[in-house]
Parts: structure tokens; sequence; C-alpha cells
């Protein structure tokens, strides 16, 4: 998290810039991500695996247009990563 208010500002306007390239494929520009449990059969345990940070959702007409959106993502710009997720209707 930026540490100052310019800081904010830059990342902020960085944010805004990608959601304007992604543009109509931009289907819900996410949130970041808190607190994490796992649930299972045996209870509610502590998470122990990677943590998603955020997200967000893009409509695209492919898997590797999508991996192309997120090539431009500001987190990896400031040396982060993005992991994408591809959805199908199940029901």
């Amino acid at each position: 998290m930026p540490e100052s208010d310019e800081e904010k500002n830059k990342l902020m306007a960085a944010w805004g810039e990608w959601m304007k390239r992604v543009g109509d494929a931009m289907v819900d520009m996410g949130n970041p991500t808190s607190n994490v449990k796992t649930i299972d059969q045996s209870g509610t345990s502590e998470f122990s695996g990677d943590r998603v940070s955020g997200y967000s959702i893009v409509k695209a007409d492919s898997f590797d247009e999508a991996a192309e959106f997120a090539k431009t993502v500001p987190i990896v710009d400031e040396g982060g990563s993005v992991d994408v997720y591809e959805t199908f209707r199940a029901m």
C-alpha cells in the first residue's frame, strides 16, 4: 500500500488508466481482499496457501487475451504478479 498521498494518487491514476485500456471488457473492476480461512470437511482452519490480494473480472475472447490484459495491470509494473483464471458456465 502507498505510504504517502502522492504515491496513493499515482497508483490510483495507474489503475484508472488500466481500466480505460481494458474498456468494455471490464466486468467487475474488483476489490482488494483481506481475511481468509480454509473450510473443508474437518472444519475451519487458518489459511496456509498463497493469498490473493484482490481481483478484477474481465471478459475476453480467449484465455490469451485475458492474459494480455493482465500483463498491463499496474501491480506488475511494481514487481508484483497476477494470476489469470478462466471461468466457465457450470449450470
